[in-house]
């Protein structure tokens, strides 16, 4: 057994085999704080809803965050800001902690193989992520797994191309950062983040349209799609406007990276793109769009988005501890792809 884990500013997903199927486990990274009452606690653990208290306060953490502060007409804490640990929010750690004991579980055996997702250092920002990668870290070998951090770019990769020997541009389009690595044969040969992903869009959004920020991040997630026929005074006219700012950034970011890494102009390689915030319907064409106009000095094959964009990362963290465990990677890969086939033909025969 192994387990991969993607740590996001946005969700926390872990990834497990269970004979010939993937299980994904998920929870939104956020919290909310209501008062105590005995009675309050008590509905709270009788209906299972995942929560902590401290003195007088109780914090609802996870999924039903969000119905919660709907209910009570507050905005959600985040324990993460801009890929990493929240250093504006005191109860971060606590809450990071429990989160993740409630999505990964205990371990199968002592010293079981997990590798989890780590954002690599924003080039925009002088943001450091050692502090949030050894937390996380020490969290999971506290719990007793053999933890392994994992460039969450290179993580897309191990997911998404094997078929072509783990070697392409793979992009992890998350709430707090955009992830990028290029790699051939497994090996990165240039990783880097931006410290923009779906938490900017939806701040610049709200800030433009005088939206609270949870009320435009629920409208992004429900059937927003980008096809540019909304509204430009709406929230959803001002969701298409700054997503196409962010494609454009991290484009401008990639070109301006790989002419710092001297990258082979021989290259012929895929790109595939993932993450919640591509969720939208339309952000693959997009995002073809920008990048056949970017002057990018190597070729570009293809362009794809994976299947479940919002898996992608924890299951390459579970390629890489599966492979680590002496399975072949390029298996361990396919196996995944099998599964992930078997529910798409599931779903269209029903």
């Amino acid at each position: 057994m192994a387990k991969g884990l993607d740590v996001g500013t946005m969700n926390i997903l872990s990834a497990q085999q269970d004979g010939n199927d993937t299980v994904f486990v998920q929870q939104r990274n956020s919290f909310v704080e209501i008062e105590y009452s005995d009675m309050a606690e008590q509905m709270l653990s009788r209906s299972e809803v995942l929560h902590i208290r401290k003195d007088d306060k109780v914090y609802v953490v996870g999924d039903d965050a969000l119905n919660f502060a709907n209910i009570f007409n507050k905005e959600t804490r985040r324990p993460m800001k801009h890929g990493i640990l929240s250093n504006d929010e005191q109860s971060a750690i606590p809450m990071m902690k429990l989160i993740i004991e409630q999505v990964v579980g205990e371990p199968t055996y002592p010293d079981e193989k997990l590798y989890f997702s780590t954002p690599a250092d924003p080039i925009d920002s002088d943001l450091s992520t050692l502090y949030h990668q050894k937390t996380i870290e020490s969290f999971l070998n506290d719990m007793g797994y053999d933890a392994e951090p994992i460039n969450e770019g290179m993580s897309v990769i191990y997911s998404e191309l094997a078929d072509n020997n783990f070697t392409g541009l793979g992009i992890s389009f998350g709430a707090g950062m955009t992830n990028v690595c290029l790699s051939y044969y497994a090996v990165p040969v240039m990783k880097f983040s931006v410290a923009r992903g779906g938490d900017w869009i939806d701040e610049q959004a709200a800030r433009a349209t005088g939206t609270p920020v949870d009320k435009v991040t629920s409208i992004k997630e429900d059937d927003f799609e980008l096809d540019f026929t909304t509204d430009v005074g709406g929230v959803e006219g001002a969701l298409s406007i700054y997503y196409e700012n962010l494609l454009d950034y991290v484009i401008d970011n990639i070109v301006s990276e790989v002419d710092d890494e001297d990258v082979e102009e021989g290259l012929d390689v895929p790109v595939v793109v993932t993450g919640g915030t591509s969720s939208p319907d339309g952000f693959e064409e997009l995002f073809r769009d920008h990048l056949e106009e970017a002057d990018i000095p190597f070729s570009i094959s293809s362009v794809s988005h994976a299947n479940e964009p919002l898996y992608s990362v924890a299951r390459g963290g579970l390629v890489a501890a599966r492979s680590d465990e002496d399975v072949d990677p390029q298996e361990a890969a396919s196996d995944e792809a099998t599964e992930e086939e078997d529910t798409e033909a599931a779903a269209a025969n029903e």
